[in-house]
């Protein structure tokens, strides 16, 4: 999908705006940059601590990319499980439930006392909270096949794995990059939350880390900028992603249409 001039020019004009509105509330109301800094000051606070930021942006992206490497993997394989048993999905499906809904506040310390703090406990977190999305979108793109073409293959004494490998993986691309849409995102705040939880290293400090410690040192305009810093990065993994979706499909797309020609 092509991007077009009206796409990027009003929500550009838009953000300006919003950005003007904020500076002259800021300066018109007299507001203490400790509670709410103005965008300028922001900027400012962003641009002096440049490589403390951009290092911290290369450490919970690569955290993040790890977990949802990790996630991605696991879910893809789990959803084939699922896909292929009934019993095991009754059986295990809830506890894959279970890693969406436990707090990660409630295992953070099990992780740190098993793996210790630091960037090991960082990837296992954000691997934890991205991967539900994938199992789901894995586990119904592989079922949700027509059985007519199951029983196409059965009737050609096709191989379960021939079934799954052949027929069912394929159908299922557009769910898998649907879910892995939504785990990429989840995987930059799972990188961030545990950062803030167990994150501390005496040598490397990620986004999360800087959140809390800017917080709790009410340097609001650092923090403000390492937010900014953040959305960044779960930007740049939506992008990516999308990147990586449009091209698979194309390709998918144009590989089905040269077999149908030929």
């Amino acid at each position: 999908m092509k991007l077009k001039l009206q796409d990027l020019v009003f929500p550009t004009l838009f953000t300006l705006f919003v950005f003007a509105l904020w500076e002259s509330l800021v300066r018109g109301l007299e507001i203490k940059s400790s509670i709410l800094p103005g965008p300028l000051e922001v900027f400012q606070s962003g641009v002096a601590n440049f490589s403390k930021l951009a290092n911290a942006f290369r450490l919970t992206g690569l955290e993040a990319l790890l977990g949802l490497l990790a996630s991605t993997v696991l879910g893809i394989s789990i959803g084939a499980i699922f896909s292929q048993s009934r019993w095991v999905r009754l059986s295990c499906y809830p506890y894959a439930i279970f890693l969406q809904t436990v707090p990660i506040v409630a295992i953070a310390p099990l992780i740190v006392t098993w793996f210790g703090y630091g960037f090991q406990s960082v990837v296992l977190i954000s691997g934890i909270i991205s991967l539900f999305p994938i199992i789901t979108s894995t586990t119904t793109g592989l079922m949700h096949v027509e059985q007519d073409l199951v029983d196409l293959f059965r009737l050609y004494k096709a191989s379960r794995w021939q079934i799954l490998s052949k027929l069912r993986f394929p159908a299922a691309v557009g769910s898998i990059l649907t879910g892995l849409r939504t785990s990429s995102g989840l995987a930059v705040v799972g990188a961030i939350v545990g950062e803030y939880f167990t994150g501390y290293d005496p040598k490397n400090f990620g986004l999360g880390y800087y959140i809390f410690t800017t917080y709790s040192q009410l340097k609001t305009p650092l923090l403000f900028a390492t937010v900014f810093t953040s959305t960044l990065l779960g930007l740049a993994f939506f992008l990516g992603i999308n990147l990586l979706s449009s091209t698979v499909l194309r390709h998918w797309t144009y590989n089905i249409g040269r077999e149908e020609i030929a």
